[in-house]
């Protein structure tokens, strides 16, 4: 399938200036002499090339990640690398790590810049989901180092989105409208994106450090509409996060609560895409802290596979989006944006598995692992984001019994 629309030069070089300048870094961008690892596929060669020259031009070097991509093919051909992977690898290839040159790629590297391009967004479509979730545990290492660098301040990261026209197809979009999308919820339009970048962090930083505020004297949070009741324990010394170029785009705030305490229940009106299946009409209910039960309309199996997974039966994540911040309006079957999509109620997205530690407040590169699961923060090889756009409040039960409305009509109001 040809790109019938081409995003222009200058949109594109206003992209990889966000991404290289911006976002990596922690919102700096990168130093002169920084490593950064560049991974995309083939159908993100334009924003590969610019993002590889910013790099350059800040006096950067790249190691690149760059590769075929995957499509799902028909039974004479295989014309994709991981299907056939999943389809013929035998245990001992699934759980193969190659220890020595992930370390030596994870102690060179400063910086990591992952592009989201997929060509057919269906490449993977009834491969089996327990494989897929044991080669997530056999590389979990990786991720692992990642973290602890991360946590020592020696390591940043972000993810941005590539538009193909099998994905603006996916959404119902035409490939300008999902383009768009993008381009306005990057503020590439803009006549400094960076500047813009900067002046929305600053406001949504105002919500983050009310919401810090108060954290201290937080023991519950009940998120109530006509799609859930949903009651979520903060947990001891837990900071809300936002705004550090970690995605591109990002405008939510969030934090890893003490998984032990949610009860309840969640319907979420968006459908989840994971390992190219679409799973559609997701419902969960908790109690004590782990999902006791889950059903979906559609690829309920898969959901269930990826629930069964050490630790993805317990939350990692709870996240708010105020709607004044984003400018995403449309569906665009990518998680990146979906959970950060405004509209008329904003966002709330939950994720199962993995906890963000970096969500301690404190300092996290001394917090030990048998400290951070004493304090309730989870660890898991998946973690799976999850999104609702329907209507909701959410009230802070404070530790004195006061209570506390925190966000209401797409809005935060402390």
């Amino acid at each position: 399938m040809t790109m019938s629309y081409m995003p222009s030069e200058k949109i594109l070089k206003n992209y990889a200036d966000v991404l290289v300048n911006f976002a990596l870094g922690g919102g700096k961008g990168i130093n002169k002499g920084d490593v950064v690892r560049v991974s995309c596929s083939e159908s993100a060669k334009p924003l590969y090339i610019a993002v590889c020259n910013a790099i350059v031009d800040s006096g950067g070097h790249v190691i690149s990640n760059y590769g075929p991509d995957d499509e799902h093919g028909d039974k004479r051909r295989n014309i994709s690398v991981s299907r056939h992977f999943y389809e013929h690898a035998k245990p001992h290839q699934l759980d193969f790590f190659p220890k020595k040159y992930l370390k030596g790629l994870v102690d060179e590297m400063d910086h990591s810049l992952f592009i989201l391009a997929e060509k057919d967004p269906h490449a993977l479509k009834g491969v089996d989901g327990k494989k897929i979730m044991r080669r997530g545990l056999a590389l979990k290492p990786f991720m692992d180092w990642r973290h602890e660098k991360e946590w020592n301040n020696k390591f940043t990261w972000t993810i941005a989105l590539y538009g193909t026209p099998a994905m603006a197809k996916e959404a119902g979009l035409s490939e300008k409208e999902y383009w768009d999308q993008i381009i306005k919820a990057c503020f590439l339009d803009e006549k400094n994106p960076i500047a813009k970048w900067k002046g929305v962090y600053r406001d949504i930083e105002k919500y983050r450090s009310r919401m810090n505020k108060l954290s201290p004297c937080v023991d519950r949070l009940h998120a109530v509409g006509p799609d859930m009741d949903l009651w979520i324990k903060l947990g001891e010394k837990r900071s809300w996060l936002a705004g550090s170029g970690r995605n591109i785009p990002s405008f939510e705030i969030f934090t890893s609560p003490d998984w032990r305490g949610t009860n309840g229940w969640i319907k979420f009106n968006q459908p989840l895409y994971r390992y190219s299946n679409k799973i559609t009409g997701i419902e969960l209910e908790f109690k004590d802290g782990l999902v006791v039960k889950s059903k979906a309309k559609t690829n309920e199996k898969l959901l269930k596979e990826m629930i069964a997974t050490k630790g993805a039966n317990r939350i990692g994540e709870y996240s708010l989006t105020d709607k004044r911040h984003s400018r995403i309006t449309k569906f665009m079957a990518e998680t990146l944006f979906d959970e950060n999509m405004g509209g008329p109620c904003g966002n709330t997205h939950l994720a199962l598995g993995m906890s963000y530690r970096d969500t301690f407040a404190g300092d996290v590169s001394k917090l030990t692992r048998k400290q951070a699961e004493a304090l309730g923060f989870n660890d898991s090889s998946v973690h799976t984001d999850i999104i609702s756009t329907t209507r909701r409040t959410v009230t802070a039960h404070l530790k004195s019994g006061k209570t506390k409305v925190i966000y209401k009509d797409g809005k935060f109001v402390l």
